[in-house]
């Protein structure tokens, strides 16, 4: 297999050194070079081809972002940011100009810490293996702003809820399909986005001012209703819980040796136990096999099951393993998603 060839883009002269060993223990990659800032990337870029870039998004001269407003244009390469903790809210711009994913630094300063986003850095950097760089330019012009077509009112119909997981490229993919749902949308939606604390809380805010119908982050004992989407929150497991005519959110904080955070699989076990065929699940981009017991489960229990298909997901490992399962009712690029979310809350599967 050719290695993967690495550029490392920080203005931190001590993280590009840190990165740029995490990434040299990472068996198959390769570390072409470290860039200073945008201006430096962009040359090193044109005259090494990387396959890879780890892009901080604070630098002098032309910082991250305007870098990747150039390099989606000239030459999409996948990005992952690794930016301060700090820098979360700006995160999600990263996301919607191309980054295919990020990592939270410890620290803004100079810190040993950056130590510990090695084994995130390298399981993110295999996930990039399988990523799907012409779907990932697609899907950008998804993001622009587009007229709606308008959509009748819906009753509510035979699915109560939608339990949605994702993964690397979630972020972007969650904002195609939420946006394009009416404010009188009649499920509820459930959503598990492998991401750690500090980011679903932000993630959930700017959704939240995108789209028609309610998003937050979940919180203990949130009453599930329609036309709210509820993210769980990062390092946690979402479960729900009947209560009387009810049902509650439940979270559960998640273990070390858990591998997937939060559990796209426990958050739609619980929901096909609560819902049983009035339940739907949604499995989109990411690498692994989360969620495809989960889809199982619902599937199991009568309800409806829908994966992303490799047409338009930026990795394809989670509905890939679904598919493979027979856990996936209907195999749907992510354009019709939305709709066909619309179409069972009104007519059922």
């Amino acid at each position: 297999m050719r290695p993967l060839k690495a550029l490392v883009v920080d203005d931190s002269a001590f993280s590009r050194q840190t990165i740029k060993n995490m990434l040299e223990n990472c068996p198959g990659v390769e570390v072409l070079d470290i860039a200073t800032n945008g201006i430096d990337a962009i040359a090193k870029t044109l005259r090494l081809k990387p396959d890879l870039i780890t892009l901080d998004l604070e630098m002098p001269e032309m910082d991250g972002f305007s870098f990747l407003r150039w390099i989606m244009i000239q030459k999409p390469t996948p990005v992952i940011v690794v930016s301060a903790q700090s820098d979360s809210r700006t995160v999600f711009e990263a996301l919607e100009l191309g980054a295919a994913d990020f990592i939270g630094k410890p620290s803004k300063k100079a810190s040993a810490e950056l130590k510990n986003i090695e084994k995130s850095l390298i399981e993110k950097v295999n996930a990039i293996r399988g990523l799907n760089i012409e779907v990932l330019s697609r899907n950008l012009r998804l993001l622009a702003p587009a007229p709606e077509p308008q959509v009748e009112a819906v009753p509510r119909g035979p699915v109560d809820i939608a339990a949605i997981g994702s993964s690397t490229g979630g972020p972007a993919a969650l904002q195609i399909i939420l946006t394009k749902l009416p404010d009188n949308f009649p499920a509820a939606l459930v959503i598990s986005q492998h991401m750690p604390r500090g980011f679903t809380g932000p993630l959930a805010e700017r959704l939240d001012k995108l789209a028609k119908i309610g998003i937050s982050e979940a919180r203990d004992g949130d009453e599930v209703e329609p036309a709210r989407a509820y993210i769980c929150p990062g390092g946690a497991h979402m479960t729900l819980k009947k209560r009387g005519t009810s049902v509650r959110i439940s979270l559960k904080q998640a273990a070390p040796e858990d591998r997937y955070v939060p559990s796209v699989d426990v958050m739609m076990k619980s929901v096909a136990e609560v819902y049983g065929e009035r339940s739907l699940g949604v499995l989109l981009t990411g690498m692994g096999n989360d969620g495809k017991e989960g889809m199982l489960e619902i599937k199991h229990r009568g309800g409806y099951t829908i994966a992303e298909s490799q047409e338009t997901a930026i990795v394809f490992g989670m509905p890939r393993e679904a598919i493979k399962a027979g856990a996936a009712a209907k195999v749907l690029p992510l354009t019709e998603v939305s709709g066909e979310l619309i179409r069972v809350t009104k007519y059922g599967a």
